[in-house]
């Protein structure tokens, strides 16, 4: 799992604000989308910005024909739609579809498509979006090949030192594909829960290694590795690299969309250089905690820090939809046994959403906090901006967690 506030993204592509005239803008197709689902025809690329000011915008498309092709050609912008008839020989050309009148300032969608079946072997290749007019002053387009949306994070500041339970519970709004909805990280590890496919969801519980080898686990040695010490009923453990190393655990199993899904990490000092860290899940249909796994972490010694929870979109081919969840009910036990609400949290996202991609929020929904970034919509969410929740007073129900460990109610 990409953790992408660790590991800042460095791509190549410079933004269309900082660098194109205004008058004119240039899009790639490498950042635009393709969703079959939504179009008539045969969809060739969807591209999406935010244009700033209201008035006529002019749009074009460069486009690499692999064929000689006539066909019709079709523009989609809100509402308004523009098909252009093109007999195309094998190269590139520009197809101009005219004027289309964009009424207010926000984001758009603009969709090419073929108006007809294909009937040619080769599709064209749309290269690039070209637009011009007022409403380009001021406009901006991610215009990189990544086209993950922004992750987006949660910091709950803490006070104590001495923490030795972090419980939150989680409830994802929205699930496209490739989402992964964190609930309990801390300065070691990260426990949430994944969409995988239509077919596949996971409950994951991984923990990371001591030292600093980024990419290759075999690269680290045994003594900085973290070592399993016991792992539930169905789990499956083994290692993961390219977001730093780890000892990595999941459950394959059908969280639900719209239900609250609770999470608990523990941590015990084995002695001034070791701790064990667990996750421990309660399953809805069970109606009862499971330990997913807990991991023996060499160079340590210490409880829980650096508390966190995030949200993030872990592959670019669907960065374009909306990824929403709810984190509320936050607590952490300290070493003598007491418990203590937290209610407030810090929102950070990651570099693309400093310069690339904007829709990305936080707030306070319904006494919960949430996290919403992709789907291009407007939102509001200020980096370092600390929010505070109401009290809940509903403190955990753990009862006797697997493997008789207690923390007390």
């Amino acid at each position: 799992m990409f953790i992408a506030h660790l590991l800042p993204i460095l791509c190549a592509f410079p933004s269309t604000q900082a660098t194109a005239p205004p008058e004119e803008l240039r899009i790639p197709a490498h950042s635009a989308y393709h969703d079959a689902s939504t179009s008539a025809g045969e969809q060739l690329a969807i591209w999406f910005g935010r244009l700033a000011a209201p008035g006529s915008l002019t749009c074009s498309v460069e486009l690499e024909f692999q064929v000689e092709m006539k066909r019709s050609l079709r523009l989609t912008l809100g509402d308004q739609t523009r098909d252009v008839e093109i007999n195309a020989r094998p190269g590139a050309q520009s197809v101009d579809f005219g004027q289309f009148e964009i009424g207010a300032a926000g984001y758009q969608r603009f969709e090419l498509s073929l108006a007809s079946e294909p009937k040619d072997t080769a599709l064209p290749k749309p290269l690039q979006l070209i637009l011009a007019g007022p409403p380009t002053v001021g406009a901006h387009f991610n215009t990189k090949s990544r086209r993950n949306a922004a992750s987006v994070h949660l910091a709950y500041p803490l006070e104590e030192s001495d923490v030795q339970a972090f419980y939150c519970e989680l409830t994802a709004e929205e699930d496209p594909h490739w989402s992964y909805y964190m609930a309990t990280g801390w300065h070691r590890g990260y426990f949430g829960m994944q969409v995988n496919s239509g077919t596949e969801r996971r409950i994951i519980f991984s923990v990371w290694d001591s030292g600093q080898e980024a990419i290759d686990r075999e690269k680290v040695a045994d003594v900085d590795r973290v070592q399993l010490v016991a792992r539930g009923a169905d789990v499956i453990t083994g290692s993961f690299g390219n977001e730093g190393t780890g000892g990595h655990s999941h459950l394959v199993f059908d969280w639900k969309t719209g239900e609250k899904q609770r999470f608990l990490v523990t941590a015990k000092a084995d002695d001034e250089t070791h701790t064990t860290f667990a996750g421990y899940y309660f399953r809805p249909d069970l109606k009862q905690w499971m330990l997913i796994s807990s991991w023996r972490a060499p160079k340590e010694g210490k409880l829980l820090r650096g508390l966190y929870s995030f949200s993030e979109n872990f592959s670019g081919r669907n960065g374009h939809l909306l990824r929403r969840a709810r984190y509320g009910n936050q607590w952490v036990q300290t070493r003598e046994g007491t418990w203590r609400e937290l209610t407030g949290a810090t929102f950070s996202h990651d570099a693309t959403g400093k310069a690339d991609r904007f829709d990305r929020y936080m707030g306070l929904v319904e006494g919960e906090f949430f996290l919403s970034h992709g789907g291009f919509v407007k939102g509001e969410g200020t980096f370092g901006e600390l929010f505070e929740r109401p009290l809940t007073r509903d403190k955990p129900k753990l009862g006797q967690l697997p493997g008789g460990v207690g923390l007390g109610d």
